[in-house]
Formats: structure tokens, sequence, C-alpha cells
């Protein structure tokens, strides 16, 4: 199966919500201020849940390109990530990652957070990668 580009894949694939968290304290550091790494692993499970909607396997994460905070997530915050399909491969699948954040200390102000490429691979059960196959 030859890579597919946004431009090629069905529309299925355009942006959508994966995943939206409200942040609490044990996810921070004494300052209130959300650890990187809390980030970081709902980034990964919002990015396997598109992959998983748009081909029905298993997935194991292989890259996460660099990412960069620009701005903090506090506590008390609503968290959304917003995802979509950029490429499909043999066995991988790229999926790019938005994070935003509505504060908590003003619901109406929405900021951005960070984003990130993710690269999965479909593996089964004996964690051997196989083709990725939409459904």
């Amino acid at each position: 199966m030859a890579e597919s580009s946004p431009e090629s894949l069905p529309a299925a694939v355009a942006e959508s919500l994966a995943l939206r968290t409200i942040l609490l304290p044990r996810d921070t550091n004494g300052s209130g201020i959300v650890f990187g790494g809390v980030i970081l692993s709902q980034i990964d499970l919002a990015g396997a849940a598109i992959a998983r909607h748009y081909a029905c396997h298993r997935f194991v994460t292989v890259a996460m390109k660099e990412v960069k905070f620009i701005a903090p997530v506090y506590v008390g915050d609503v968290v959304s990530y917003f995802g979509r399909v950029l490429k499909v491969g043999n066995t991988s699948i790229t999926v790019q990652i938005r994070v935003e954040a509505e504060r908590f200390s003003d619901c109406t102000q929405t900021v951005e957070v960070t984003s990130a490429e993710v690269v999965y691979v479909a593996v089964d059960q004996s964690a051997r990668p196989i083709p990725v196959r939409p459904h």
C-alpha cells in the first residue's frame, strides 16, 4: 500500500475531538501547573483513539515528533485534544494532535497549548506489524 497524503484520505479523517479532560491537583507541580508528561501521555491516548477510529487495529506508538509547549495548563482547566490522520503507510499511521485548554478561571478563554505528530504502527496479537486497512 502506498503512502497517502491528506488530500487523498477520505473526508472521515477531518479533525475531530479525540479526548477531553479536566486536570486535577495530582497532575500538577507545586505551582498548580500540569506536568508536561501528563499532556504527552494524553496526546498519545488521543492519537491512538484517532488511529483506531480510522482502522480497527491494535496500534503501538513508535514516534512522537517535537512537542513545544506554548502555554501552561493549570489545575482545573478543561483540556481538549483534537486529532486528524495526516498520513497512512503500509503498516503505519501518522496522527496530528492539537491541544487546547479552556481556563478554569475564565471559561470564555481558550488557549492553544501544543501540538504533536504521533506515528503508530498496526500490530497483531504477537506485536508483529500488519497492514493498515481502513474500515
